[in-house]
């Protein structure tokens, strides 16, 4: 059996995936929590929301200075 992640709201823990159990199907199981989370594609938006950002550095060409760095 695979892991089931579920939120526990209103005195129900809910899963967040489709979950294959015929309906009215007892299960037993100890809860775990996994952090704060309440938003599961919450670490990705705030990712793409600093790549998706553009900064002014005043430099036209940045390729020219690619291998600046390199020993």
């Amino acid at each position: 059996m695979k892991t089931i992640h579920a939120v526990y709201e209103s005195g129900v823990f809910r899963p967040l995936d489709s979950v294959e159990l015929p309906e009215r199907t007892e299960v037993e199981f100890e809860p775990r929590p996994v952090g704060k989370k309440t938003d599961r594609n919450g670490d990705l938006d705030g990712i793409y929301a600093i790549l998706g950002e553009s900064y002014q550095s005043g430099e036209t060409d940045v390729a020219a200075r690619h291998d600046e760095h390199q020993p």
